[in-house]
């Protein structure tokens, strides 16, 4: 199995997470999203479900044979895709394959699509055949031969439960039906990854593959799946090595395929420095520590649409200035591939300036300079020139200098630099042996002026 992101071979990424955008506005803009120095676009989940606002019906799968949600359908994908294209930016797409939609509220039969459902694609034969992905829309995609038996997730830390329970939103509710490990299951989940990479689809994001069994991981996402793509799962943990979470899920997922998946061990150590009072120093090489994943294999960020959208995460929403400061880290780091979290104002949660808090966030002109000054010294080595508990200089070899300083007063760079530098965050230049001041609570990416 490969499916990861090579950083020696590929060139700099980063990834665009228009997490509820339609895919015709994702198409409008694919100029735009270019010239802002993405290389790709993660978008929600491409098949049916319920054409609803509310976002987590999204990943609540009714069928992978069409694309029909409140984000648009097949005919709008496909024409995302071929303007991300035509602009060189790569289509990523979430996958939801731990389980199905929960219609218990309205049916006790576990078809899918529902009755309902298929009686429409009766009905409206000729407009659902331009949409089919794959397969026939007369036969239901699954029956409840494929799902395991009932019962809701109790203990979180045991792996047995966890990838063959429900996530259910407590005792009262029957849950997310999850599908079983079986020939099925299997088949119709490969044909609709062939049909999506035949459309031009060039990474998947696999939701929930906390849930999944290595089995199924290791059936669906074969080499022939694999090839050409990036694959990544999310498997949330609290913290790095040593991390009951970490321990039980994502060192078992790393040691057993070759997928890359998000840096939860980076961002809980981010999450400490900034928000906390961690120290910088555990920012030098925190892989050294199992504190972050491999440069290969990591999906590096500051946000996830999970966080400000469930209660259950909320207070690993950052300050914004601490935001920005992980940011600055992830994009002037060598290893990973950075994602940018952007939304339509779902989580109502507003910044200092009283708008959206993420609805602009990935064309804020700091963003586009960051990623300028990811996509520059992307591969560049890394060294240490300063570092202390608030206060962090890394050199990208020749091509550019990060400079973070978390303490609440203005700090100087001790160094004496040669050559003459410019502050791609600022515009401020500072000539060969000058002092350089950096703000108190901000970031530097210097680069040769």
């Amino acid at each position: 199995m490969n499916g990861l992101q090579d950083p020696q071979s590929s060139g700099a990424n980063v990834i665009l997470h228009a997490f509820d955008w339609k895919y015709a506005d994702v198409a409008q803009r694919a100029a735009e999203i270019r010239a802002l120095g993405y290389g790709s676009v993660l978008v929600s989940p491409p098949m049916k479900s319920a054409q609803d606002e509310r976002w987590w019906l999204r990943y609540q799968p009714q069928d992978y044979r069409v694309i029909e949600n409140a984000l648009g359908n097949t005919t709008d994908f496909k024409a995302m895709v071929e303007a991300l294209n035509r602009v060189g930016v790569l289509t990523y797409v979430d996958v939801v394959f731990n389980h199905m939609a929960n219609e218990a509220h309205v049916r006790s039969d576990l078809n899918y699509p529902s009755q309902a459902v298929r009686a429409a694609y009766h009905a409206h034969e000729d407009h659902y055949r331009t949409l089919t992905l794959f397969g026939d829309l007369s036969e239901p995609l699954f029956t409840e031969h494929d799902f395991v038996d009932a019962f809701g997730i109790q203990d979180w830390k045991d792996r047995w439960q966890v990838q063959n329970g429900r996530i259910s939103g407590g005792a009262s509710d029957p849950g997310l039906p999850t599908l079983r490990v079986c020939d099925h299951v299997i088949a119709q989940q490969r044909a609709y990854l062939k049909a999506l990479k035949a459309i031009g689809v060039k990474g998947f994001r696999i939701d929930a593959a906390k849930h999944m069994t290595l089995e199924h991981l290791k059936r669906v996402w074969t080499d022939d799946i694999t090839h050409d793509a990036h694959i990544f799962g999310e498997i949330i943990t609290d913290g790095g090595a040593s991390k009951a979470e970490y321990e039980l899920f994502l060192a078992p997922y790393l040691q057993q395929t070759c997928l890359g998946a998000y840096d939860f061990p980076l961002f809980s150590t981010l999450y400490h420095v900034f928000s906390n009072q961690g120290s910088l120093k555990s920012l030098i090489d925190p892989y050294c520590f199992g504190q972050a994943l491999s440069k290969g294999r990591a999906i590096t960020f500051a946000i996830t649409h999970d966080i400000p959208n469930n209660d259950v995460f909320l207070d690993l929403v950052m300050d914004e200035a601490s935001e920005w400061l992980a940011y600055a880290y992830i994009l002037g780091r060598d290893g990973g591939v950075p994602l940018i979290y952007t939304d339509l104002d779902t989580s109502g949660i507003k910044g200092g300036d009283g708008q959206p808090r993420w609805k602009n966030a990935w064309k804020d002109p700091k963003m586009v300079q960051m990623i300028a000054f990811h996509n520059l010294t992307h591969g560049e080595p890394m060294s240490v020139l300063e570092a202390t508990d608030d206060w962090l200089v890394i050199q990208r070899g020749e091509a550019g200098i990060l400079v973070l300083n978390k303490s609440l007063e203005p700090q100087s760079l001790s160094v004496t630099l040669e050559n003459d530098w410019r502050d791609m965050l600022t515009g401020i230049t500072a000539s060969s042996g000058q002092r350089i001041d950096v703000a108190a609570q901000s970031a530097m990416m210097l680069v040769p002026a």
